[in-house]
């Protein structure tokens, strides 16, 4: 899973399997922004429920 570049944002991908756990780090022009947690189940992050968070992210922030 790699990072998403969209509307100006990065959104870098981080989890644990062991603690079930992820974070989506928000960048804008080089520059951390915030981190937005999550739960997930399984072996990785369901990748259509991560473009849920960016698209409601970008949705909140424009």
């Amino acid at each position: 899973m790699g990072a998403i570049e969209q509307d100006g944002y990065r959104f870098e991908v981080e989890y644990s399997v062991s603690q079930q756990k992820g974070a989506l780090h928000v960048y804008k022009d080089g520059e951390f922004i915030e981190e937005l947690a999550f739960p997930f189940t399984g072996e990785k992050p369901n990748e259509e429920e991560i473009d849920t968070l960016v698209d409601t992210y970008l949705q909140d922030k424009l």
